[in-house]
């Protein structure tokens, strides 16, 4: 609650949240202790779709009383196709796809807009150990384009759904995975 206070005090309300945080770790379930899995999966689903969802009812509180706003969380391929390396990660990027479509079925009638952006790998910093080890090329042969997202095109993305004019795009999960992943 205090984030979201210190938003509205600092910047003069709120019409957007962005909700990015994320946390990836490789959490097998063949090769993990029970206490090792469960402290894997407690702090992947606080991180990756409890905070998330403690943000956004903070900031559907004081939306709500202004009359709109526009919520956009990242999500991730992961949450189509699986993360076998890191089930909590798949897992939790799925249910805040499911949070998303949710939030966006029960607020437009508040004038609040809410969607979802799911990238393949992109060029960041939690990504870096992954891409330039052994299977740095496989990943991003995965695309037809040879290459994982920039910050800057999942960003475009992100914008275009806090923007006005995507209204009716309320509830939409844009794939922003240069073709690596497809889904029907």
């Amino acid at each position: 609650e205090y984030i979201v206070e210190q938003a509205i005090s600092g910047l003069g309300g709120l019409d957007i949240l962005i909700n990015n945080a994320g946390i990836y770790d490789h959490h097998p379930i063949d090769n993990l202790s029970y206490e090792a899995w469960q402290a894997a999966w407690s702090r992947t689903v606080q991180t990756n779709l409890i905070g998330p969802a403690n943000l956004a009812w903070c900031a559907v509180n004081h939306m709500r009383a202004q009359g709109g706003g526009r919520i956009v969380n990242v999500s991730s391929r992961g949450a189509f196709r699986g993360e076998p390396r890191s089930p909590a990660y798949g897992a939790s990027k799925a249910g805040l796809n499911a949070f998303s479509q949710s939030l966006a079925q029960h607020l437009t009638p508040y004038g609040i807009f809410v969607g979802a952006v799911a990238p393949g790998f992109v060029d960041t910093d939690m990504a870096a150990e992954t891409l330039s080890g052994l299977e740095g090329d496989e990943i991003r042969n995965q695309s037809p384009l040879a290459r994982v997202a920039t910050p800057e095109e999942v960003a475009h993305a992100v914008l275009f759904l806090a923007s006005d004019g995507a209204e009716f795009s309320t509830g939409a999960i844009i794939d922003v995975n240069g073709a690596s992943y497809l889904r029907s």
